[in-house]
């Protein structure tokens, strides 16, 4: 029986799935795996409650899932679940929503 594993960040972070990276470069050239630049857009596909203040006020995230984000190209942490690759960052590394 397989199990279902979902991720709810906690605080400030959000989780984002990012875009894939490029397999050719704007040249027609085929790219390595270890050549490839990491994607620095995706998609946002959960967030947390938001970020708390010295009383304790919840002040909610600016973002909201389903959102096309920028996020800061060393910023945050990746993480694995099955098959899935998966990026945690927190809200002040997100630079803008892409439209």
């Amino acid at each position: 029986m397989a199990t279902k594993t979902t991720i709810k960040p906690l605080g400030d972070n959000v989780l984002v799935k990012p875009a894939k990276a490029d397999e050719v470069s704007a040249g027609g050239i085929l790219l390595p795996g270890t050549v490839k630049e990491k994607p620095q857009i995706g998609e946002v596909m959960a967030v947390g409650e938001g970020w708390h203040n010295n009383e304790g006020k919840i002040f909610p995230l600016s973002v909201k899932i389903g959102q096309k984000v920028l996020y800061t190209k060393w910023g945050g942490n990746e993480v694995k679940v099955g098959n899935e690759e998966w990026k945690i960052v927190k809200q002040g590394d997100i630079l803008a929503i892409v439209e």
